[in-house]
């Protein structure tokens, strides 16, 4: 953090505490704290209160309240914090910054739900989102997204127009086959349909595509991780010794494959006893600690087996968007460390140790 006053004109040496306490800020997302260059404007004014507007290279805007407070409380003063979401201009696939892999080893383990809810909570820190449901056989995303029955629309006969719910772009084959039909397709077959799916959906400007994988470590896996340009996956499990172990064959399968693992979520983890407020390990504890530990990968988050997450993936609505949910901050959380990891590979920041703490 050398030369930070450079950046600013005027009364430098007013600024320079602001500027350090900004760089000594810490937490999971933000790793290596506030770096010069997100630091925009600085406003100082009558009563030596400061107004600062970051440029953030990665969706973290849900923390500036945090990041406020800390500043505060350091500078004795009052910090107010804007921010915007800006990702390097730097697109991996037509106008797409970052391509993320959503899998699992196995089915069942809530891949889907966690996909729409990690797309929703990276839109809410203040980026642009797709989801591509790439479940071939058993495609999730319209029931989630609450658009059964929607169909497909083209304005050049060519590129399919993305669907829009909740501000995310959404894609599947779910909107091309009817719902209460079965798509038997063989591997090479549903591998081409993705493809087109991937190539022919005019996305448009997005900074983060979660795309929704089949479970499993199949020809299907293999030909999109192969083929889509992907920045990075995330695998979702629950505790118990046998999701754990397929979660162990998926990320040997983004090994052998060359597509970094950024982390996992630990889906089920809890069950919190509606009469004593306990938590109630159902499926196991820690599994997922000690996977990620011998990857040398973190624990994004650990999210509860809960009747409120079912109940709104069933209505179509998205509960990351529910702020009085308490499991939405554990979402959010999980996408601002997700991007920041994102991030901080793609600059090759290699010395970048993730710090977990608790949401």
């Amino acid at each position: 953090m050398f030369g930070l006053s450079k950046l600013f004109s005027g009364k430098s040496a007013e600024k320079e505490p602001l500027l350090d306490a900004l760089a000594a800020y810490r937490s999971s997302a933000f790793a290596i704290g506030i770096e010069a260059q997100w630091v925009k404007e600085i406003t100082i004014n009558t009563d030596k209160s400061f107004k600062v507007k970051l440029e953030l290279p990665f969706a973290g805007k849900g923390e500036l309240a945090q990041i406020e407070e800390f500043v505060s409380n350091k500078l004795s003063t009052s910090v107010s914090i804007d921010a915007e979401v800006s990702l390097p201009n730097q697109c991996c696939f037509k106008q797409i910054k970052q391509i993320v892999l959503v899998a699992s080893g196995k089915g069942g383990v809530g891949k889907s739900t966690t996909a729409v809810n990690l797309a929703s909570a990276l839109e809410q820190e203040g980026a642009k989102v797709g989801i591509l449901d790439a479940d071939i056989y058993g495609p999730s995303i319209p029931l989630l997204l609450g658009l059964q029955g929607a169909e497909p629309k083209t304005l050049d006969n060519k590129n399919l127009l993305p669907f829009e719910a909740h501000n995310l772009k959404a894609q599947s084959i779910g909107f091309l086959v009817p719902s209460d039909d079965a798509t038997v397709w063989r591997g090479p077959m549903a591998s081409g349909a993705l493809n087109q799916l991937m190539n022919e959906t005019d996305w448009g400007e997005l900074d983060y595509l979660i795309v929704d994988m089949p479970p499993g470590t199949g020809d299907i896996q293999l030909t999109m991780s192969q083929k889509v340009p992907a920045s990075g996956a995330v695998i979702i499990t629950t505790p118990q010794d046998l999701a754990l172990a397929d979660a162990q064959k998926g990320i040997a399968m983004f090994n052998k494959v060359n597509i970094p693992v950024l982390g996992l979520i630990e889906n089920m983890s809890y069950f919190l006893c509606g009469h004593c407020g306990e938590p109630n390990h159902v499926f196991g504890k820690d599994g997922a600690v000690k996977l990620a530990h011998r990857h040398g990968v973190p624990v994004l988050a650990n999210i509860p087996l809960a009747i409120e997450i079912r109940e709104s993936s069933e209505q179509g609505q998205v509960i990351s968007r529910d702020n009085a949910a308490s499991i939405s901050a554990t979402y959010k959380n999980a996408a601002r460390i997700l991007a920041s990891s994102l991030h901080y590979q793609q600059t090759q920041n290699s010395s970048v140790e993730i710090l977990i703490t608790e949401d």
